[in-house]
């Protein structure tokens, strides 16, 4: 078995906290308005089409307007534009990625994000803190499509058997391991992250 060198991170809720009723509660007017735009926005497929790169956050708007009330436009122009305002920084991530570079290890970032991505992390995080960053709306696939994997691989040169793919949805920490990486699915918690590092 080939020792963990690679420390592949999903972004949203394990480096940055993904919290959609942050917004909603700040934007909305009522428990009705938030569940309206929750659904048709958040969960509609404009999201994960946006995560795929065949549109942009923006047109996400044109898209679910048409599914809404019309007076719930004017809030739900205002969450599209400003759904970013949740992301910020899990606690003790930034310090647990520093203390791994510091050790040696490599790290990435591979996340299912919109073109949204380099407006919002790079306020958290330095890019150079990693030592790659695959984004699936700019390679046009996302989690947990093998391809995706591949496509992190293969660009900058990995051993899937020194990786150990990190991500707090298990559908994506199955689609690592089936391309050969080692997978840990994450709870909040990065102690026991550095404790199942320490048994690998």
């Amino acid at each position: 078995m080939g020792e963990i060198k690679n420390l592949i991170f999903d972004m949203g809720n394990v480096l940055m906290k993904f919290d959609p009723w942050v917004s909603l509660d700040y934007f909305c007017k009522s428990s009705k308005e938030k569940e309206i735009i929750y659904q048709e926005l958040f969960k509609g497929p404009e999201w994960i089409m946006a995560d795929e790169g065949i549109i942009t956050n923006g047109q996400r708007y044109d898209f679910v307007k048409n599914r809404v009330p019309e007076e719930l436009h004017q809030s739900l122009k205002l969450i599209v534009e400003n759904w970013d305002m949740c992301m910020k920084e899990i606690p003790g991530a930034k310090t647990f990625v520093e203390k791994k570079r510091a050790e040696g290890y490599r790290c990435f970032v591979l996340s299912n994000a919109c073109n949204r991505f380099y407006h919002y992390f790079p306020h958290t995080y330095d890019l150079n803190l990693f030592h790659g960053v695959v984004v699936s709306s700019q390679v046009k696939m996302i989690k947990p499509n093998p391809m995706i994997y591949q496509y992190l691989i293969h660009t900058y040169g990995l051993i899937p058997e020194e990786c150990l793919f990190i991500d707090d949805v298990t559908e994506n920490v199955e689609g690592a391991i089936k391309a050969g990486m080692k997978g840990f699915l994450f709870e909040n918690n990065y102690d026991t992250l550095e404790g199942r590092l320490c048994n690998l």
